[in-house]
């Protein structure tokens, strides 16, 4: 039986395909992305090596998860934070909830936090009463439009200038442009009030440092500085997957998230932040609280065949070479995290048969896998899913049909006799598509059945 998110997903990739005006705007926009990219990755003395590099350390961290992280998590409340460990989504948005009722807060800013999205952290707090704001420009927008991010690392990736022209022009009633800059100051000069008048500000990590226990936030807007600084509490969420070892670290995964990310040799602003403003310090939050979310984490770390997948560096690059998501976009997959990535770890974090069509939604060309900056072995992972799938609940008519063909394989006269029957039955079968049994009127709706020669190899040998 087909899921209800694999159904919308079938509705919404085959809508958006057909869409050649959105499909130009998503290779247009990723295409300048491909050569801002290339320029980077020349700057690195051996590109390979810095992917094993990175690799090496997220193994090291992941299969050290335990130890880092209450390594992390310790250094992390000597300096005064509070670290609260929460392991599923309504833990985390009932800690976030509780802590703006004891403030007693009215308003909340927000930086960009792909860890907020997937606990569905605003919508919980716009429920109990209070207004967020997000802070990312792109962020910003999809919020405006009540929508989801379209991309990991470009939320509004989908949009014109004109279109966004429009929205600002509905919702914050400022004149029309087509300026990015014009549209990037109407954007800031809404939010500016909105900093100082929160009272929490939430932020995501990039990196958590066990060495130091600090968390590492990278961006190019500023927008988070902001959002950490001004308000008197700072709320970071932020998956347990996120740790690494040591401080040094930081030298080749800041440049590699942002080569990788945008095609920057490193992103604007990097911040590092350890603890609640201390008693010689000006400037920062009087609480500093940190949500270490597990969300079914440790359950994809307990399968060594695919824990690989916690490596992920939130860079984007999978979804940015990946010829599905080029052609589909980032909405089709209805889930926090798309792309490879996102179809290789949403059926670990929102169940497998729900969500094992992503799997499916594959070309298997190795692109992702190629691309990846810490090398996640992405395409197989897609494969092991689809086997996991398969295992959990299989396919009768499928079953059947590989067994036969594997009982046939071991007779190749019954193979060949059999051929030769079905050769004048191909050319209907292309024919009377409508009236085939599944599961091959589901494989020949966008296949046509190979031509068949007037005569078999075996049987131009035999004459020779």
């Amino acid at each position: 039986m087909i899921s209800s998110f694999a159904a919308q997903f079938k509705r919404s990739s085959t809508r958006l395909t057909a869409d050649l005006v959105h499909r130009a705007k998503i290779r247009t926009a990723l295409g300048s992305y491909e050569k801002a990219r290339a320029g980077t990755t020349a700057y690195y003395q051996d590109w390979q090596a810095a992917r094993a590099g990175a690799s090496a350390r997220k193994w090291e961290a992941i299969n050290h998860l335990d130890v880092y992280l209450t390594e992390f998590a310790d250094k992390l409340t000597a300096r005064g934070t509070k670290v609260f460990w929460a392991g599923n989504g309504q833990e985390a948005r009932d800690y976030v909830i509780a802590l703006a009722k004891e403030k007693k807060a009215r308003s909340i800013i927000k930086s960009k936090a792909m860890t907020s999205e997937e606990i569905h952290l605003n919508a919980a707090l716009k429920q109990a009463g209070y207004e967020v704001v997000e802070s990312d420009l792109g962020e910003y927008i999809v919020q405006l439009r009540e929508e989801a991010p379209y991309h990991l690392v470009f939320p509004a990736m989908h949009l014109t200038r004109h279109e966004i022209s429009d929205l600002f022009q509905d919702k914050l009633n400022s004149p029309p442009t087509d300026n990015p800059e014009e549209l990037t100051m109407i954007a800031r000069r809404e939010l500016r009030m909105k900093y100082l008048q929160a009272d929490i500000g939430i932020s995501g990590a990039n990196f958590g440092i066990a060495e130091t226990g600090m968390i590492s936030i990278t961006e190019n807007e500023g927008n988070a500085r902001l959002t950490t600084a001004l308000p008197k509490v700072h709320v970071a969420v932020m998956g347990i997957e996120k740790v690494i070892p040591k401080l040094a670290d930081l030298a080749l995964f800041l440049p590699m998230l942002a080569t990788a990310g945008t095609g920057q040799q490193i992103t604007c602003y990097n911040s590092l932040i350890g603890g609640p403003r201390q008693s010689n310090e000006a400037d920062g939050p009087e609480e500093f609280h940190v949500i270490l979310l597990d969300n079914q984490r440790t359950q994809l770390l307990a399968d060594a065949e695919q824990r690989d997948a916690l490596h992920c560096i939130r860079c984007g690059a999978c979804l940015n070479v990946c010829p599905i998501y080029r052609n589909i976009g980032g909405h089709s997959y209805a889930t926090t995290y798309q792309g490879p990535i996102g179809s290789v770890i949403t059926p670990h974090l929102r169940g497998l048969m729900d969500w094992k069509h992503l799997s499916y939604a594959s070309s298997l060309c190795g692109a992702c896998t190629e691309t990846c900056p810490v090398k996640i072995n992405l395409h197989h992972h897609l494969l092991h899913n689809r086997r996991n799938a398969v295992a959990l609940q299989p396919d009768p008519a499928e079953r059947f049909a590989f067994r036969a063909f594997a009982f046939l394989t071991r007779f190749p006269g019954l193979l060949n006799r059999l051929a030769r029957l079905s050769r004048p039955l191909i050319p209907l079968a292309n024919a009377a598509r409508s009236i085939l049994p599944p599961p091959v009127k589901g494989w020949v709706a966008s296949r046509d059945l190979p031509p068949i020669p007037e005569k078999s190899f075996r049987d131009y040998w035999r004459k020779r």
